[in-house]
């Protein structure tokens, strides 16, 4: 009979109703070794909590979040709150022995990133950061085709991530825009995104040199009580080394009006490319240099097939999957680990390098040269 895990759910908005949702459908679709068993939602709100928990069927809830992480009955702690309150109740779950899932960024800073992933190394516990769009089945074909060889020698990519849900300078200023709370603005909400992905179908990013851009400077508070500074950027954009000696380009900003999340990604080698955007996400475009001169240019590749990773368990071929599917497949393969007794991935690893790329944009920008990823991790 397979064995079961208590989850306790730090965070009731967006992420959370996200992760709630995936954890409700993977047992029915994925069937995976280890069942989650909802037993504990945790947030600030507790009229919206009470009505969340009573929406995705958490039999308690809390305002507390050391509470849940103390509960006996939970065995993984899964983190969407916001970022400045990753590092403590990452720390506290490593200590009282459970496994830690938490959402992108790992941490507002590197040095918390660090402290993250040196407490459940030193606890032992299982680790996993949700970078969710490394779990789209085109995603994992487009890595597929890269490391078979069917692109040739990786030289370029290229990524821009856009949203436009800041144009409005009406928009009230959130925890997001708060430096002390956020650690930075779209470098850290939606580049990090783009840097994972380049990580994990390129490699490793060795040089960056980047610029940062505020346009609103000032938001209406939530309070309604006046306005409030923005210390975070609006815009981000950097050029990036890897490893391999592939070249990167990338951009990303909350303040492009008309799109909404409009994450464009392409990979150019010597005998072929691919992109993919996230606005249609059950597509990969593939060119191969070894076609046939009269008929070579870009295939449209629909990724629902039996065969193209995790599209199977799903629907019938040329029936889409979306955005919450994604964080069915990452929880998927979380359980998948713990009942295997390995660490998931991407772990804390992956979220500490990450987020020394960010940094090191961040040096570049403040001292306006190129800046290798090893300065700023100190290897």
């Amino acid at each position: 009979m397979a064995r079961d895990i208590g989850v306790a759910l730090i965070g009731q908005r967006f992420m959370g109703r996200a992760h709630a949702n995936a954890y409700l459908k993977v047992v029915p679709f994925f069937d995976p070794p280890l069942k989650p068993v909802l037993r504990v939602a945790c947030g600030r709100d507790r009229e919206a909590l009470a009505d969340f928990a009573r929406r995705f069927g958490f039999p308690e809830y809390t305002t507390d979040w050391r509470e849940a992480v103390a509960r006996e009955e939970v065995g993984l702690v899964d983190i969407c709150a916001p970022n400045d309150l990753h590092a403590e109740i990452a720390v506290a779950t490593a200590e009282a022995g459970k496994a830690v899932f938490c959402e992108k960024p790992l941490a507002r800073y590197l040095a918390e990133a660090r402290a993250m992933l040196q407490a459940v190394e030193r606890a032992g516990v299982p680790h996993m950061v949700c970078f969710n769009y490394r779990f789209f089945p085109a995603i994992r074909l487009a890595r597929e085709l890269i490391r078979e060889g069917a692109l040739g020698e990786v030289r370029q990519f290229r990524a821009i991530y856009l949203q436009d849900w800041l144009v409005d300078p009406s928009f009230p200023r959130t925890w997001r825009m708060v430096r002390a709370r956020a650690g930075s603005g779209a470098l850290g909400d939606t580049a990090v995104h783009i840097v994972d992905l380049a990580r994990f179908l390129v490699g490793e990013i060795t040089e960056v040199v980047g610029m940062l851009a505020t346009f609103v400077r000032e938001r209406p508070l939530p309070d309604g009580s006046g306005m409030g500074e923005v210390d975070v950027d609006d815009a981000a954009a950097f050029l990036a080394r890897f490893e391999n000696g592939a070249t990167g380009v990338f951009e990303t900003t909350r303040m492009a009006a008309g799109r909404k999340n409009f994450m464009h990604l392409e990979v150019n080698g010597a005998e072929g490319s691919l992109f993919w955007n996230a606005e249609d996400p059950n597509v990969l475009w593939f060119h191969s240099e070894r076609d046939p001169a009269a008929t070579r240019g870009f295939r449209r590749i629909v990724v629902t097939e039996p065969g193209h990773p995790y599209a199977g368990n799903w629907w019938p071929p040329g029936h889409m999957l979306g955005y919450e599917h994604s964080f069915v497949h990452a929880v998927y393969e979380l359980l998948s680990a713990l009942a295997e007794g390995r660490n998931p991935e991407p772990s804390f690893r992956d979220g500490v390098a990450a987020q020394a790329v960010l940094e090191a944009v961040l040096v570049s920008v403040e001292e306006r040269r190129w800046v290798a990823v090893d300065e700023v991790r100190g290897g």
